[in-house]
């Protein structure tokens, strides 16, 4: 993409920039929390919270974007993220850090929604999917760049260094939603305006959202279940060390990160469901293989499998939403999308250990296996192809 395109400096460069920061939390938040002499439960907690926090602040997103607008919006959310994760410097007790994790998932839930309603507001449908791809796989380099970075500032400067490093980032994202945003689009008056839209967006939107959102509910399962079973399958069943899986995360990463454009393409050629239907049947194939993985060489190509179907996926669920929310209620209905996600997301780990604790792991990885047949499914049968061909795709 054009490095003078406007949606680089309004969505892409502060997007890869936080999004590197959430890398760089990946190792250091759980051990940090057993520097509190903290049980595996608790780290459990801890690791959910920013989770429940989005999930509580894809609520009243909607509202914020109307009474403030997109841009001011995006500027709340990101400096909530950057204050509550530097104020983890100085915390001195774990419920402390529940707190500000819990806020931190509050600051992204603003922080995302606002960033996908700039990305509808700005794209039409013809390049909307490799807008959004793009989006996707800028976020996905920052997650395989972060954990190296958080990991070497932690083991030279202390296992709170990283706060400060990501505040530093984090002051840069603050210049840039200040000074590179794009004109902000007026707000469009309507006549049953009310402050608070999410429940009605959804009662009028409720056949699309049960179809739409079903598959999503389950796609997040798949993508967040996966982060769980690989790991643990690796070292409680095949006998991995930590740097193994890493090793195996990593290669899994880049080869979902580098499919990102090609995901954007068959989306905007082809159709939304081109790429989201063989996604998740891959990822699918990918999860079911592992409980037959015997070593590392077999579960790192079951992880590269589960890598493709990711990548082949990126953006998708984004590009979905912003087709399907209406111009006038853009920030509810994607407050709705993202709220159906986000239970995905936060729902996959919980299950994912209820299963493994009464049959074992294996069972566990052929269930979310199964989640994702079921999503390709939906998609395939019940979602009708979003992609217009007609409309003006100038912008």
């Amino acid at each position: 993409m054009n490095l003078r395109h406007p949606l680089v400096l309004a969505v892409y460069l502060p997007s890869g920039l936080i999004s590197v920061c959430q890398g760089m939390m990946i190792p250091v938040l759980p051990i940090f929390t057993r520097t509190f002499d903290a049980s595996y439960g608790v780290v459990g907690l801890v690791l959910a919270a920013e989770a429940v926090g989005q999930i509580c602040g894809n609520i009243p997103v909607g509202t914020v974007l109307r009474r403030v607008g997109r841009n001011n919006t995006l500027r709340i959310g990101v400096v909530i993220v950057l204050t509550t994760v530097f104020a983890l410097y100085w915390s001195q007790t774990v419920l402390e850090v529940v707190c500000l994790r819990f806020l931190t998932g509050v600051g992204h839930a603003i922080w995302n929604v606002s960033r996908m309603a700039y990305l509808a507001e700005e794209t039409v449908s013809q390049n909307r999917g490799r807008a959004i791809a793009t989006f996707g796989g800028v976020g996905r380099m920052g997650g395989f760049i972060g954990p190296g970075i958080g990991g070497l500032v932690a083991a030279y400067w202390g296992i709170r260094a990283p706060f400060i490093a990501y505040a530093i980032i984090g002051v840069v994202v603050v210049l840039i939603v200040l000074f590179g945003l794009g004109p902000d689009k007026p707000v469009a008056d309507r006549p049953d305006a009310k402050t608070f839209r999410m429940w009605d967006v959804f009662r009028e939107k409720l056949s699309i959202l049960t179809k739409a959102g079903t598959g999503q509910f389950l796609a997040q399962t798949v993508r967040s279940g996966r982060a769980v079973i690989v790991p643990l399958y690796g070292a409680d069943i095949i006998g991995l060390g930590v740097d193994q899986i890493g090793f195996i995360l990593s290669a899994a990463s880049f080869v979902d990160m580098s499919l990102f454009y090609p995901a954007g393409l068959i989306m905007d050629r082809f159709g939304r469901k081109f790429a989201i239907v063989p996604s998740f049947l891959v990822q699918a194939l990918g999860l079911a293989v592992v409980p037959f993985t015997g070593g590392f060489i077999s579960l790192a190509a079951a992880t590269c499998v589960i890598g493709i179907g990711n990548g082949l996926s990126s953006g998708s669920m984004m590009t979905l939403g912003a087709d399907l929310a209406p111009e006038e209620d853009v920030g509810d209905f994607l407050g709705v999308w993202r709220l159906i996600g986000d239970g995905g997301r936060m729902g996959s780990p919980v299950v994912v250990g209820g299963i493994s604790d009464f049959v074992g792991l294996q069972p566990a990885a052929l269930v979310i296996a199964c989640a994702g047949l079921c999503s390709s499914a939906i998609f395939a049968l019940f979602v009708p192809e979003t992609l217009d061909k007609t409309e003006d795709a100038s912008r």
